[in-house]
Protein backbone atom coordinates (compact mmCIF):
# COMPACT_ATOMS: atom_id res chain seq x y z
CA UNK A 1 0.00 0.00 0.00
CA UNK A 2 0.75 3.94 -0.79
CA UNK A 3 1.32 6.37 1.52
CA UNK A 4 1.95 10.14 1.65
CA UNK A 5 4.13 10.40 4.45
CA UNK A 6 4.68 13.87 5.58
CA UNK A 7 7.57 14.81 8.11
CA UNK A 8 6.90 18.63 9.34
CA UNK A 9 10.43 19.97 10.81
CA UNK A 10 11.45 23.06 12.39
CA UNK A 11 13.10 24.31 9.56
CA UNK A 12 11.14 22.36 6.34
CA UNK A 13 8.16 19.83 5.44
CA UNK A 14 9.45 16.77 3.87
CA UNK A 15 6.66 14.56 2.03
CA UNK A 16 6.84 11.81 -0.39
CA UNK A 17 4.59 8.44 -1.06
CA UNK A 18 5.57 5.53 0.22
CA UNK A 19 5.44 2.16 -0.38
CA UNK A 20 4.80 0.82 3.28
CA UNK A 21 5.80 -2.68 2.55
CA UNK A 22 9.68 -1.86 1.72
CA UNK A 23 9.41 1.53 2.74
CA UNK A 24 11.05 2.69 -0.55
CA UNK A 25 10.00 6.01 -2.28
CA UNK A 26 7.94 5.83 -5.02
CA UNK A 27 8.56 9.27 -6.21
CA UNK A 28 11.06 11.88 -5.50
CA UNK A 29 11.21 13.83 -1.90
CA UNK A 30 9.78 17.10 -2.07
CA UNK A 31 10.51 20.18 0.46
CA UNK A 32 8.58 23.61 1.66
CA UNK A 33 10.09 25.74 4.04
CA UNK A 34 8.45 25.43 7.31
CA UNK A 35 6.64 28.60 7.54
CA UNK A 36 7.72 30.63 10.33
CA UNK A 37 5.52 31.96 12.00
CA UNK A 38 4.36 28.13 12.42
CA UNK A 39 0.88 28.80 12.90
CA UNK A 40 -1.78 26.65 12.21
CA UNK A 41 -3.31 28.18 9.28
CA UNK A 42 0.23 29.06 7.98
CA UNK A 43 1.05 25.00 8.50
CA UNK A 44 -2.33 23.75 7.05
CA UNK A 45 -1.89 26.34 3.94
CA UNK A 46 2.27 24.22 3.31
CA UNK A 47 0.52 20.89 3.95
CA UNK A 48 -2.30 21.30 1.15
CA UNK A 49 0.33 22.71 -1.25
CA UNK A 50 2.55 19.38 -0.53
CA UNK A 51 -0.56 17.60 -1.19
CA UNK A 52 -1.65 19.27 -4.12
CA UNK A 53 2.25 18.74 -5.48
CA UNK A 54 1.91 15.00 -5.64
CA UNK A 55 -1.90 15.50 -6.99
CA UNK A 56 -2.64 13.14 -4.20
CA UNK A 57 -6.37 11.49 -3.15
CA UNK A 58 -5.22 8.84 -1.00
CA UNK A 59 -4.33 8.73 2.94
CA UNK A 60 -1.55 10.91 4.78
CA UNK A 61 0.70 10.30 7.42
CA UNK A 62 2.24 13.17 9.03
CA UNK A 63 5.01 13.57 11.52
CA UNK A 64 4.57 16.28 13.79
CA UNK A 65 6.75 17.86 16.09
CA UNK A 66 4.85 18.08 19.42
CA UNK A 67 3.08 15.28 21.55
CA UNK A 68 -0.23 13.99 19.94
CA UNK A 69 -2.91 12.14 21.85
CA UNK A 70 -6.04 11.21 19.32
CA UNK A 71 -5.12 13.59 16.89
CA UNK A 72 -4.92 16.58 19.62
CA UNK A 73 -2.02 18.64 19.42
CA UNK A 74 -0.78 18.53 23.12
CA UNK A 75 2.58 20.28 23.11
CA UNK A 76 4.08 23.29 21.19
CA UNK A 77 7.95 23.36 21.61
CA UNK A 78 8.67 24.46 18.14
CA UNK A 79 5.46 25.50 16.60
CA UNK A 80 3.33 28.26 17.62
CA UNK A 81 1.17 27.69 20.57
CA UNK A 82 -2.41 27.96 18.94
CA UNK A 83 -1.49 24.53 17.76
CA UNK A 84 -2.57 23.14 21.49
CA UNK A 85 -5.53 21.39 21.61
CA UNK A 86 -6.15 21.45 17.99
CA UNK A 87 -7.82 18.51 16.57
CA UNK A 88 -4.45 18.55 13.56
CA UNK A 89 -5.72 15.66 12.20
CA UNK A 90 -8.99 16.62 11.69
CA UNK A 91 -7.56 19.94 10.74
CA UNK A 92 -5.93 18.26 7.47
CA UNK A 93 -7.92 16.40 6.77
CA UNK A 94 -10.65 19.08 6.04
CA UNK A 95 -7.84 21.16 4.29
CA UNK A 96 -6.62 18.19 2.01
CA UNK A 97 -10.19 16.24 1.56
CA UNK A 98 -7.87 13.06 2.62
CA UNK A 99 -8.13 10.56 5.71
CA UNK A 100 -5.11 12.17 7.60
CA UNK A 101 -3.12 10.46 10.94
CA UNK A 102 -0.62 12.22 13.02
CA UNK A 103 1.59 11.07 15.11
CA UNK A 104 4.77 12.14 17.02
CA UNK A 105 7.77 13.34 14.59
CA UNK A 106 10.77 11.42 16.46
CA UNK A 107 8.37 8.12 17.28
CA UNK A 108 7.96 8.06 13.30
CA UNK A 109 11.38 7.85 12.53
CA UNK A 110 11.60 5.21 15.25
CA UNK A 111 8.84 3.42 13.59
CA UNK A 112 10.93 3.44 10.45
CA UNK A 113 14.34 2.84 11.82
CA UNK A 114 12.69 -0.41 13.55
CA UNK A 115 11.00 -2.02 10.69
CA UNK A 116 13.45 -0.98 8.18
CA UNK A 117 16.35 0.51 9.65
CA UNK A 118 18.70 0.60 12.04
CA UNK A 119 16.98 -1.36 14.62
CA UNK A 120 15.67 -4.14 12.05
CA UNK A 121 16.93 -6.99 13.93
CA UNK A 122 16.57 -5.92 17.12
CA UNK A 123 14.00 -7.81 18.87
CA UNK A 124 14.18 -6.14 22.59
CA UNK A 125 14.13 -2.53 24.04
CA UNK A 126 15.43 0.48 21.42
CA UNK A 127 15.49 3.77 22.19
CA UNK A 128 15.68 6.53 19.19
CA UNK A 129 17.84 9.27 20.03
CA UNK A 130 17.12 12.36 17.78
CA UNK A 131 19.35 15.27 18.48
CA UNK A 132 18.75 18.52 16.72
CA UNK A 133 17.38 21.72 17.93
CA UNK A 134 16.45 19.74 20.77
CA UNK A 135 16.69 15.91 21.76
CA UNK A 136 13.73 13.94 20.93
CA UNK A 137 13.01 10.75 21.53
CA UNK A 138 11.47 7.13 20.97
CA UNK A 139 10.79 4.07 22.88
CA UNK A 140 10.30 0.67 21.51
CA UNK A 141 9.90 -3.28 22.94
CA UNK A 142 9.48 -6.03 20.57
CA UNK A 143 8.79 -3.70 17.86
CA UNK A 144 6.06 -2.15 19.70
CA UNK A 145 6.05 1.84 19.88
CA UNK A 146 5.27 3.61 23.55
CA UNK A 147 4.35 6.84 22.06
CA UNK A 148 4.96 10.45 22.99
CA UNK A 149 7.90 10.74 25.48
CA UNK A 150 10.03 13.66 26.32
CA UNK A 151 13.36 12.11 27.39
CA UNK A 152 14.90 15.02 26.22
CA UNK A 153 14.12 16.85 29.65
CA UNK A 154 15.67 14.18 32.06
CA UNK A 155 18.18 16.34 33.85
CA UNK A 156 21.52 15.88 33.26
CA UNK A 157 24.19 18.24 35.29
CA UNK A 158 22.09 19.99 36.65
CA UNK A 159 19.67 21.12 33.49
CA UNK A 160 17.62 19.01 30.65
CA UNK A 161 19.52 17.27 28.44
CA UNK A 162 18.17 19.10 25.55
CA UNK A 163 19.52 22.11 26.78
CA UNK A 164 22.85 20.46 27.61
CA UNK A 165 23.69 18.18 24.85
CA UNK A 166 21.32 18.93 21.90
CA UNK A 167 22.78 19.85 18.53
CA UNK A 168 21.88 23.43 18.65
CA UNK A 169 23.74 23.80 22.30
CA UNK A 170 26.60 22.74 20.47
CA UNK A 171 25.94 24.99 17.70
CA UNK A 172 25.53 27.84 19.78
CA UNK A 173 28.37 27.34 22.01
CA UNK A 174 30.80 26.36 19.37
CA UNK A 175 32.01 23.26 20.93
CA UNK A 176 34.50 21.46 19.64
CA UNK A 177 33.34 17.68 19.09
CA UNK A 178 35.17 16.03 21.99
CA UNK A 179 33.41 18.25 24.31
CA UNK A 180 29.99 18.46 23.24
CA UNK A 181 30.54 14.12 22.00
CA UNK A 182 31.42 13.85 26.10
CA UNK A 183 28.44 15.72 27.11
CA UNK A 184 26.49 13.55 24.76
CA UNK A 185 27.60 10.52 26.38
CA UNK A 186 26.49 11.94 29.67
CA UNK A 187 22.95 12.23 28.42
CA UNK A 188 23.43 8.69 26.87
CA UNK A 189 24.80 7.15 30.05
CA UNK A 190 21.77 8.92 32.18
CA UNK A 191 19.23 7.61 29.52
CA UNK A 192 20.86 4.38 29.82
CA UNK A 193 20.83 4.32 33.60
CA UNK A 194 17.19 4.67 33.81
CA UNK A 195 15.69 3.12 31.33
CA UNK A 196 18.69 -0.30 30.16
CA UNK A 197 17.77 -0.52 26.65
CA UNK A 198 19.40 -3.36 24.56
CA UNK A 199 20.31 -0.77 21.54
CA UNK A 200 20.07 3.07 20.98
CA UNK A 201 20.02 4.83 17.81
CA UNK A 202 21.11 7.97 17.34
CA UNK A 203 19.29 10.60 14.28
CA UNK A 204 19.38 13.64 13.43
CA UNK A 205 21.30 15.83 11.39
CA UNK A 206 23.95 15.16 13.61
CA UNK A 207 23.71 11.10 12.84
CA UNK A 208 25.24 12.38 9.82
CA UNK A 209 28.42 13.34 11.46
CA UNK A 210 28.86 10.24 13.70
CA UNK A 211 32.05 9.48 13.32
CA UNK A 212 33.28 12.87 15.10
CA UNK A 213 31.59 11.96 18.15
CA UNK A 214 31.12 7.78 18.46
CA UNK A 215 34.85 7.91 19.91
CA UNK A 216 33.57 9.80 22.98
CA UNK A 217 31.01 7.31 23.87
CA UNK A 218 31.36 4.73 26.69
CA UNK A 219 28.49 3.00 27.09
CA UNK A 220 27.51 -0.64 28.04
CA UNK A 221 24.54 -0.74 25.07
CA UNK A 222 24.88 -0.76 21.77
CA UNK A 223 24.76 2.42 20.16
CA UNK A 224 24.42 2.94 16.26
CA UNK A 225 23.75 5.74 13.96
CA UNK A 226 20.39 5.77 12.16
CA UNK A 227 20.23 4.15 8.51
CA UNK A 228 17.18 6.59 7.30
CA UNK A 229 18.62 9.75 8.06
CA UNK A 230 16.07 12.32 6.62
CA UNK A 231 13.92 9.62 5.34
CA UNK A 232 12.84 8.22 8.46
CA UNK A 233 10.11 10.46 9.06
CA UNK A 234 8.31 9.88 6.21
CA UNK A 235 8.29 6.44 6.11
CA UNK A 236 7.63 6.39 9.78
CA UNK A 237 4.76 8.47 9.19
CA UNK A 238 3.40 6.64 5.79
CA UNK A 239 3.33 3.26 8.38
CA UNK A 240 1.61 5.09 11.13
CA UNK A 241 -1.26 6.11 9.00
CA UNK A 242 -1.37 2.57 7.55
CA UNK A 243 -1.80 0.68 10.57
CA UNK A 244 -4.36 3.00 12.11
CA UNK A 245 -6.49 4.26 9.03
CA UNK A 246 -6.98 0.73 7.16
Amino acid sequence: MVVLGIDIGGTGMKAAPVDTRTGSFMEDRFRIPTPSPATPDAMIATVKAIVEHFDWKGIIGIGFPAAIKKEIVMTASNIDEKWIGLNAGKAFEMATGCPTHLINDVDAAGLAEVKFGAGKKEKGSVIMVAAGTGIGTSIFYKKRLFPNTELGYIMVNNTFGEHYASASVKEKQELDWDVWGKRFNEYLKRLEFLLWPDLIVVGGGISKKHKEFFRYLDLDTKVVPAKLRNNAGIIGAALAAKKELT
